[in-house]
């Protein structure tokens, strides 16, 4: 890990906004890392529980679900991009939903009034015109032996394309940033997104993916859409049902999917 920045990434801004949510809260910026979702479920695993946020301006091992890798560029360079962590303890009733609730956060952020029709692709990407423009990868960490009582320790990896981006070898074409804000930059970014995802976290733990989930389906790419099922059943989207589960109306009649069974593409797309 290396620890010296290029640029000004507005730490103390951010955990100064933070930090009234989340008591200790601190922001680490660091230039080269292998992932910062994988470091922090190191420290989690070794009993640092502490809140934070790490971003990096370039992942060398950086992944997202199913193993999947995401590159990552220095914000300088043409092809930039936003590679951050938000680490936390977090104790929801319920966890169904929460990639989504995070998606919301971020679309939110990136695109307030949906003019520029950033949308949501169940569980967990933002998209653009069937683009991808940020993927979300949730993982957590099981407390310590002998704090069995203790919540679980939350680490949500959030990538985001802040340049134009090539999409050779990717499973879904990109989409970038500065498509609409041809000024955008990482760390201006970064401060727009902290403490808002933050505080839909912690809405999250008090109330779950129910008070998400109108938000969502006003963003929902897949909703009225023939959609196929990793395991090549194909079916009418109808949506998302208030416990995060994918609605696809088969043959066979109504499916809930859960994100950890299946994968699922617009027909006609491979992703």
């Amino acid at each position: 890990m290396s620890s010296s920045t290029s640029a000004a990434w507005f730490e103390d801004r951010i955990a100064a906004s933070v930090a009234p949510l989340l008591p200790g809260f601190a922001v680490e910026a660091v230039a080269e890392i292998d992932s910062t979702n994988t470091e922090l479920m190191r420290r989690a695993r070794a009993g640092r529980v502490e809140p934070v946020l790490l971003v990096a301006e370039r992942q060398t091992a950086g992944r997202g679900r199913l193993g999947r890798p995401w590159q990552s560029a220095p914000q300088q360079e043409e092809s930039a991009s936003l590679t951050f962590s938000l680490g936390l303890p977090l104790a929801p009733a319920d966890w169904s939903g929460l990639s989504l609730a995070v998606g919301v956060s971020v679309a939110e952020s990136l695109d307030p009034l949906g003019a520029h029709k950033v949308g949501l692709k169940w569980p967990n990407d933002v998209w653009v015109n069937d683009c991808k423009l940020v993927g979300i990868l949730i993982e957590t960490a099981l407390p310590s032996a002998g704090c069995a009582d203790a919540p679980r320790y939350l680490v949500i990896g959030i990538g985001i394309n802040i340049g134009a981006r090539e999409g050779d070898g990717m499973r879904t074409p990109p989409a970038w940033l500065r498509q609409w804000r041809p000024e955008a930059n990482a760390p201006e970014v970064l401060r727009e997104l902290a403490e808002p995802l933050v505080r839909s976290v912690l809405e999250f733990e008090a109330r779950g993916f129910a008070s998400f989930a109108e938000r969502f389906a006003a963003r929902d790419v897949l909703r009225g859409r023939e959609v196929v099922l990793s395991d090549g059943t194909a079916g009418l989207c109808e949506g998302v049902a208030w416990g995060g589960e994918l609605q696809v109306r088969t043959d066979a009649g109504l499916q809930l999917i859960s994100s950890d069974e299946v994968s699922v593409r617009p027909r006609g797309m491979t992703l």
